[in-house]
């Protein structure tokens, strides 16, 4: 009797164990999915400077900012990654499109596997009437939809749709759906074409992270180089 008593309370114990080891497996999962999405953030804040730097560079080597590259292009196929042409006073295709990273040199997706979304200035763009110093950039970056600007005259940004990847594209130059967030269409490739973009703290359904390139540090670099005044 007292064998069987027991033995049931050593399953019970056991039942106890299990389920404190669930709910504790449960609880450390959570915490490294936190991490691993935090890791991420900070990869493509790295990789978003890597890439401003870059076109920075680029202009100075060239005169001009690059075009972005067609979007709906897959990964290994002719023309993937490549800057559109610039004519007629504007980037064939669009100021809008993704960041053509074959063209700079740089990675095509960011930590979550999406291409970069990039809209450039057509003045900043153009391979025949370089930009001077007093080109002005028609990009707008702002802290909510219609909100306070927080930088204006840009001419280039790059946005990465975050872990929900709404708006982006992916390597097969298919797009995902647009958020229902009015911040992340503000971001999105099919909205990018007003100049327009958004850049907040990551709270309730907006993930995206945005960087510019900045006119002051874009001149001064150039004026450095000699590459300006012409």
């Amino acid at each position: 009797m007292n064998h069987k008593h027991s033995m049931g309370f050593t399953l019970i114990e056991m039942a106890i164990a299990l389920l404190i080891m669930g709910l504790l497996l449960g609880g450390g999962l959570t915490v490294l999915t936190t991490q691993m999405d935090q890791q991420r953030v900070r990869d493509t804040r790295r990789a978003l400077d890597e890439i401003n730097q870059t076109l920075v560079g680029f202009a100075v080597a060239n005169r001009f900012l690059p075009c972005p590259a067609n979007p709906a292009v897959a990964t290994a196929t002719s023309g993937a990654g490549v800057a559109r042409a610039f004519a007629a006073g504007g980037c064939t295709g669009g100021n809008s499109g993704v960041l053509p990273w074959a063209t700079l040199g740089v990675s095509e997706t960011d930590a979550w596997g999406n291409r970069y979304t990039y809209r450039v200035t057509p003045g900043f763009a153009d391979n025949t009437t370089v930009f001077t110093l007093g080109s002005v950039g028609n990009i707008n970056v702002r802290v909510t939809s219609g909100g306070a600007t927080l930088a204006t005259a840009v001419p280039a940004a790059i946005v990465s749709h975050g872990k929900n990847g709404r708006g982006a594209y992916n390597s097969a130059g298919t797009q995902v759906p647009v958020s229902a967030d009015a911040d992340e269409i503000e971001n999105s490739s099919v909205e990018a074409v007003t100049g327009e973009f958004v850049t907040r703290d990551h709270i309730g359904t907006y993930d995206d992270i945005v960087g510019w390139v900045s006119p002051n540090i874009l001149f001064n670099r150039m004026v450095q180089a000699g590459r300006l005044p012409l």
